[in-house]
């Protein structure tokens, strides 16, 4: 009985980027040959057997070095496969880049089991193929499991232990703090947030509403709000007392009656006291977990909607958002506590409206 075998004999290991590029992607090595011979070998006579021999062969010794990806410290001190330096980088930073696209159908929800099993329905959404989901969702909750508990700055913690570019490893951190605090994202009303939103929105309240002290009242972890922050936040609700409101309101209203054209000034006149509630009521509900998980669509519903409704520009409500922020300076509720102040800026200038 005759036995074709294919023998491949080296000291360097040799890793080609773009089979690697076709191997994380998910896509069948007898795919990728023919990709390759319609693509960059396009204008050399490549045998196809041979070609999708050696495809296979890198195929079989990506699978033998995932194990080691998945801690990549373990790539960088074993000597098995002699791989240059660059190219270790190369390997990992690869293998835990992700498309947005389908990390956005992540967000929000359980790293669990059974959202595991239900990324046929991401593969089909994000056109991405399966085997790449599940990398990506099992690079996300291995990452995870990690910092979950860790006290220390996240980039900091993921950089170290994943050997990852700063940019990847903040975008990781992102991912963290988002999965770990559960904000809801997947209502149909959000579907039109993009992962670079949510990004955006993350680093902003990783920055502004976590503990900026290393020795925190409530030894909160890197992925947790500060408490002692969100108690203070509770002490706003008398901005929505008469006396305080109508300050607020006159100051506002007045800076705002030059800048803004008739009809959004209009808008902003009859809906003030519907945007300075949900300001304070989103602040105060952040002391409260339910609550807390539905910020995006809260703002969504009560800030987003009813301004597309209005048609404000871009131009008119940043400088609405700076007026009403700085507004509370001149009002005498918080000229006479200045931590309140601080808090006001810290939720609305560095954080909320941000």
């Amino acid at each position: 009985m005759e036995v074709d075998i294919d023998i491949f004999v080296g000291n360097n290991t040799l890793l080609d980027p773009e089979i690697y590029e076709m191997w994380l992607s998910g896509q069948q090595a007898s795919d990728g040959a023919i990709m390759l011979i319609n693509g960059s070998l396009k204008d050399f006579d490549i045998d196809y057997g041979m070609l999708l021999s050696d495809v296979l062969d890198h195929y079989r010794t990506f699978q033998m070095l995932e194990r080691l990806l998945h801690y990549p410290k373990r790539l960088t001190e074993q000597w098995i496969f002699q791989i240059a330096p660059s190219i270790q980088r190369m390997l990992i930073e690869r293998y835990y880049e992700f498309d947005d696209s389908v990390i956005r159908e992540f967000l929000g929800k359980k790293l669990s089991a059974r959202n595991r099993k239900d990324l046929d329905d991401v593969s089909e959404k994000t056109t991405i193929q399966v085997k790449s989901c599940r990398r990506q969702f099992d690079n996300v909750k291995r990452v995870y499991k990690i910092v979950e508990d860790s006290n220390c700055d996240l980039v900091d913690s993921i950089r170290a232990t994943f050997l990852l570019s700063e940019n990847l490893a903040r975008k990781y951190a992102a991912i963290m703090y988002l999965t770990s605090n559960r904000f809801e994202t997947g209502k149909r009303k959000l579907q039109y947030l993009t992962f670079d939103d949510f990004l955006y929105c993350a680093n902003l309240m990783m920055c502004n509403w976590c503990c900026p002290k290393t020795d925190c009242s409530f030894e909160e972890t890197a992925m947790e709000m500060d408490r002692e922050f969100l108690q203070d936040l509770r002490d706003l609700k008398p901005v929505l007392e008469k006396e305080t409101y109508d300050e607020l309101k006159g100051y506002v209203l007045g800076v705002m009656k030059s800048k803004l054209p008739d009809r959004i000034y209009s808008d902003l006149d009859s809906n003030f006291k519907s945007f300075t509630r949900a300001f304070v009521n989103i602040a105060y509900g952040l002391n409260h977990s339910k609550e807390a998980r539905d910020l995006f669509v809260d703002i969504v519903e009560k800030f987003i909607e009813p301004l597309r409704q209005g048609r404000w520009s871009d131009k008119e409500l940043r400088n609405f958002l700076e007026t009403y922020t700085f507004g509370a300076s001149h009002v005498q509720f918080f000229k006479n506590d200045p931590h309140l102040m601080e808090m006001w800026d810290r939720i609305f200038e560095n954080g909320l409206i941000g």
